[in-house]
């Protein structure tokens, strides 16, 4: 039997974020006598989704935290595709600094290279002068480019010249269940209360302050609203601080990362997404699946939208007015959105059988 095609792909780690879920739903429905996954990652410690890697038979390589600057670092890459020439197809999905890696991987004669884009901005922080420069060199390294949106491919590359590959999700574990939802809210201790939910890193692109604020002023208008944060990062406690303050810490759940997203989405009665900007959004694409009412920013990519449960609201507008397009919603009756995720495409059947036709086509050119 013929061993499988093994895709390497590099990452920063494969903890439970958007990009590195769209990645494992891929991963767990493509067809691994044919097409394995391999994975070069830029942190020491393990992440969440380690162990469901290496159970599938993927590889796990560690390099140190990317420092395009360090030449140490620039010479473990070196070292490390030196020592793996066994990979023809290497797919990165670093962004702004995927030209690192593929530069080097070229200079060792990886044939095959893909950037995957994954958002449509980047944080205005010290290091985007350096991400600026080393996106424009993206294209030069890259063979073929992907990305998650039409907005995230134009931003990232410049250019239309791209592939959008959906952030595909496993469309029937999400379908709404009203009495799995019922069992999970007096599970949780919020039997009749009207759940807002949120599920995303505490980063700044998350735009969680500004979210706290929304869910205050809807506190206001409506006395059975709980909020439910999904997730970890570095302003989790900058987070909690300021619900203290504002005195909501009994109506707000900070649950954590969780690996049962599709559980706690039955519980939720609205999700919001107020972030300052997206690739995707793959968690919008999840909170349909649920057949959840969704209230999100200007900001999110409309490629993301794919029932007519979403609406959008500037970012600009005050909180009041967000407060009562969620409360709106109070009443709303959901529905199985399965043949909707299916026809945009969003399904992960139909788009990881692509995927595996394009890596198979592109092994046998090299």
């Amino acid at each position: 039997m013929e061993n499988p095609v093994r895709i390497l792909h590099i990452v920063t780690h494969m903890n439970r974020g958007g990009l590195e879920t769209m990645l494992m739903n891929y991963y767990r429905n493509i067809d691994k006598s044919k097409v394995q996954f391999d994975f070069l990652v830029h942190r020491e410690q393990k992440a969440d989704y380690d162990n469901e890697i290496e159970s599938l038979g993927g590889k796990i390589y560690r390099l140190s935290t990317l420092n395009p600057l360090s030449h140490s670092y620039l010479k473990s890459v070196d070292r490390f595709f030196k020592n793996h020439n066994e990979y023809k197809i290497v797919h990165c999905h670093l962004d702004c600094l995927s030209s690192i890696p593929l530069k080097i991987a070229k200079k060792n004669g990886v044939p095959f290279t893909i950037a995957h884009s994954h958002n449509a901005n980047q944080d205005k922080n010290l290091k985007y002068i350096i991400k600026i420069i080393a996106k424009k060199k993206i294209s030069k390294y890259a063979d073929n480019l992907f990305a998650c949106s039409k907005e995230a491919g134009k931003w990232m590359f410049n250019t239309n010249d791209f592939i959008v590959l959906n952030n595909a999700i496993d469309s029937k574990k999400y379908a709404y269940n009203e009495g799995k939802s019922k069992e999970l809210k007096d599970k949780l201790g919020i039997s009749n209360k009207f759940v807002v939910g949120n599920v995303g890193r505490f980063y700044k692109q998350k735009n969680h302050i500004f979210l706290v604020d929304i869910f205050k002023e809807l506190c206001k208008i409506n006395e059975d609203a709980v909020l439910m944060l999904v997730g970890g990062g570095e302003l989790e406690d900058k987070i909690k601080n300021k619900v203290k303050e504002l005195g909501l810490m009994d109506k707000v759940l900070f649950l954590g990362v969780r690996s049962d997203i599709e559980d706690l989405m039955q519980v939720m009665d609205v999700f919001l997404l107020p972030s300052l900007y997206e690739g995707l959004g793959i968690v919008l694409v999840e909170a349909q699946a649920a057949g959840l009412p969704c209230i999100i920013s200007n900001t999110v990519p409309n490629d993301g939208i794919v029932t007519s449960n979403v609406t959008k609201i500037n970012l600009n507008t005050n909180t009041k007015e967000w407060a009562d397009k969620i409360n709106n919603n109070r009443n709303f009756s959901r529905k199985n959105t399965f043949e909707e995720i299916k026809r945009n495409k969003f399904d992960i059947e139909l788009n990881t059988k692509w995927l595996q036709k394009y890596y198979l086509e592109k092994q046998r050119t090299i």
